[in-house]
């Protein structure tokens, strides 16, 4: 029973400890109450397409999720051309046009943004040939026999 309550106890310890440490990381939504439109439905749309355009002042948040004034100003601007009846493609080249294509979180694949897409793959790929080639390489040295003087110089370290 008492070690029960030894574990229960550290349990609740590293449970607590664990919540104080993600709490920061939970998702905090920087949408204030005057920005949120009457439609659930086109709010539902402006909360989509805010996820997927980056904040250009923190530029590793999106616009839902940043403080930033100009964050604010970019979901105005989206809210603003949804009530006025524009397709969220629409909003997006819109956004695209004025700021470029460093706005969306998500750059389509093109010939400038090829590096961004395969750079990973052609870093693992790099690896995985570095890998291949020093195996091959070890396993190459191990079969080669040694030679009558490398013996001798075993021999004698070994000391027989």
């Amino acid at each position: 029973m008492r070690a029960f309550r030894l574990i229960s106890r550290k349990f609740a310890a590293f449970a607590v400890m664990l919540a104080v440490t993600l709490a920061p990381v939970a998702p905090a939504f920087a949408v204030q109450p005057d920005e949120v439109l009457r439609d659930p439905v086109l709010e539902q749309r402006a909360r989509a397409i805010s996820a997927e355009l980056r904040c250009l002042v923190c530029q590793n948040q999106s616009i839902d999720d940043s403080d930033a004034p100009l964050a604010r100003d970019l979901r105005l601007i989206v809210r603003e051309k949804l009530t006025a009846g524009a397709s969220d493609s629409d909003i997006r080249r819109f956004l695209v046009d004025r700021y470029g294509e460093f706005v969306l979180l998500r750059p389509p694949f093109n010939w400038h943004t090829a590096l961004l897409w395969l750079g990973p793959f052609a870093v693992l790929l790099g690896g995985a040939v570095m890998v291949w080639t020093t195996s091959r390489r070890r396993v190459a040295l191990a079969e080669t026999p040694l030679s009558a003087e490398e013996k001798r110089a075993l021999d004698e370290v070994v000391g027989r």
